[in-house]
């Protein structure tokens, strides 16, 4: 767990990292121990009136994940289903 006493340094590193890594906010706040909810705000708020530039870059990262989640949630059902099946 990463402690960042500064909401604008935090809403930066949580940035940096979902853009580095093409992360999901769910994967970024299991790895920094916070919230999804402060990493949505801190990437969507906050981050914009501290490093614009920054900001796009998340919201491209974000869009695009968003446009993905269906297909993301649509294989975690087919791999239960399939393991599901081998059991029995």
């Amino acid at each position: 767990m990463m402690y960042i006493a500064a909401d604008k340094e935090r809403c930066v590193v949580l940035g940096t990292y979902i853009v580095e890594n093409r992360a999901t906010v769910r994967q970024t706040a299991a790895r920094y121990g916070v919230s999804k909810s402060t990493v949505h705000k801190d990437v969507t708020e906050t981050l914009r009136h501290v490093n614009r530039v920054l900001f796009e870059e998340v919201a491209k990262v974000l869009e695009q994940n968003k446009n993905e989640r269906h297909l993301r949630g649509g294989e975690a059902t087919r791999q239960r289903h399939l393991s599901r099946s081998e059991r029995k």
